[in-house]
Order: C-alpha cells, then structure tokens, then sequence
C-alpha cells in the first residue's frame, strides 16, 4: 500500500524551482517529485524521517 499523499502549495522563487527542473530533468523525475526526493532526503539524513512500513528512502515510483 502507498502513503498516502497530500497537496500543498508551495511558493518558491524561480530561481530555484529552475534549478529543481534542471535536476529533475537529469534525474528523469517530475519537478513535483524531485522537491519530494529532496526533502525526503534532507529529513532522513537530520533524523527526523525514518522509513515505515509505507514510506522507503528511495521511494521514487514517479521516476
């Protein structure tokens, strides 16, 4: 079973979310997906993610 996913919106400056659809592009991921990855990445590794029963540190379907 997936987790569940919910929708935020998000502002960002375009700076960034250029640079975010530069390296989603490399890395074959939706933008929405890429931010995703990222963050998820960034909590793990400060220790406030740890992966459950539905939620895997390389859990990137939409690639």
């Amino acid at each position: 079973m997936a987790a569940e996913k919910k929708a935020y919106p998000l502002r960002i400056s375009a700076t960034v979310l250029e640079a975010m659809q530069r390296w989603s592009d490399d890395e074959l991921r939706s933008v929405n997906a890429q931010i995703e990855y990222v963050l998820r990445e960034a909590l793990r590794k400060a220790g406030r993610l740890k992966p459950g029963k539905n939620e895997t540190a390389t859990d990137d379907h939409n690639r």
